[in-house]
């Protein structure tokens, strides 16, 4: 019970799917966007680390109960994945703005957008 109310106030505290660029196209100056996106990387980061510890507890609660260590290093090996995934995929999403003023931009929204689409789909194995 206590996991469920913390997953429901955990995810209360998470921004939904728009682009952050655009969250923060009110910041004014390019730089001012660039902070605020910054910003909303490392929210999503930490929400990222939570969800993913709330998944692994899940994971070894389902390996404890079936005595079979299967869960913990599908996760493992899951996420490694993901992490490589997102570092190249962002990386193409910044090359396709050939070096200019908006690439670290552009990249940062993209670890955003991808890291709230995996606390969502962490959330849902930890349930």
């Amino acid at each position: 019970m206590l996991r469920h109310v913390a997953c429901c106030l955990f995810l209360a505290a998470t921004p939904g799917f728009a682009d952050p660029a655009l969250e923060c196209g009110d910041a004014g100056s390019q730089v001012a966007i660039g902070e605020c996106v910054a910003d909303d990387e490392e929210r999503v980061e930490a929400a990222l680390a939570t969800a993913l510890r709330f998944a692994q507890e899940a994971a070894e609660e389902l390996d404890s109960i079936t005595e079979r260590a299967v869960a913990v290093p599908a996760l493992d090996a899951g996420q490694r994945a993901w992490e490589a995934y997102r570092e190249e995929h962002c990386a193409f999403v910044g090359a396709t703005y050939g070096g200019g003023s908006g690439t670290g931009i552009a990249i940062r929204s993209c670890w955003t957008s991808l890291g709230r689409a995996r606390v969502d789909e962490l959330m849902r194995y930890a349930r």
